[in-house]
């Protein structure tokens, strides 16, 4: 097996995702290790789980943005980022879009999980959406970030049914428990080089003949 990478972490909520990785990396079932944590939340859980499980945990303000980082803000994550040594950018709740510099920054490096089964319900609560329209299957995708709001090559997805008394907090915990079994093996295939991209598409890497 070749050098662990290095995951660099950023998200802004509780950090359930977050601990799942961590525990992905530690167990080997992942090839990498935490390197940084990082949160525009200065009182995220998040951050408070990595302190507890001995990871480097920072804040970094993110600017003046609602949505996004500013100027300022996206050049400090890139020196933290690179600071620490980060191979791979992993979104776990990070509610901020990321856009140019960030992207190049670390291309075609950056992966999320978004919790519904894209290109259906991008965007914001995606869960309610996925309720509210009526769906009977919804889910989680991991993909790769791209210039634009969860379009980017779709890694992997987990269905998730929708039962006829769902309530919205009773369904995001459903697909919330399906994106902390899904995150950690899509990042393990990514890193291990066994899901490639190509264009908007990615694919299973074909094992040797023999």
């Amino acid at each position: 097996m070749g050098e662990r990478k290095k995951l660099g972490i950023l998200g802004s909520g509780k950090g359930s995702n977050m601990t799942a990785i961590a525990e992905g990396c530690r167990t080997g079932r992942i090839p990498a290790e935490v390197a940084i944590v990082i949160s525009d939340v200065a009182e995220a859980g998040i951050l408070e789980r990595a302190k507890e499980q001995g990871l480097r945990a920072k804040f970094i303000a993110p600017g003046s943005f609602r949505t996004k980082l500013d100027e300022v803000a996206e050049r400090a994550y890139i020196a933290a980022l690179r600071e620490a040594g980060t191979d791979w950018i992993v979104l776990a709740g990070f509610m901020r879009i990321l856009k140019g510099d960030f992207l190049r920054a670390f291309a075609h490096r950056v992966v999320n999980i978004h919790p519904a089964l894209l290109p259906s319900f991008p965007g914001l609560e995606a869960w309610k959406q996925a309720l509210d329209y009526g769906v009977k299957v919804t889910g989680c995708t991991v993909h790769l970030v791209d210039q634009g709001i969860d379009t980017g090559p779709i890694v992997a997805q987990q269905t998730v049914p929708v039962r006829d008394d769902d309530t919205p907090d009773a369904l995001r915990e459903r697909i919330q428990e399906a994106e902390r079994a899904l995150y950690p093996a899509a990042i393990s295939e990514l890193l291990r080089g066994e899901i490639l991209a190509q264009g908007r598409r990615t694919v299973r890497r074909q094992a040797p003949s023999v």
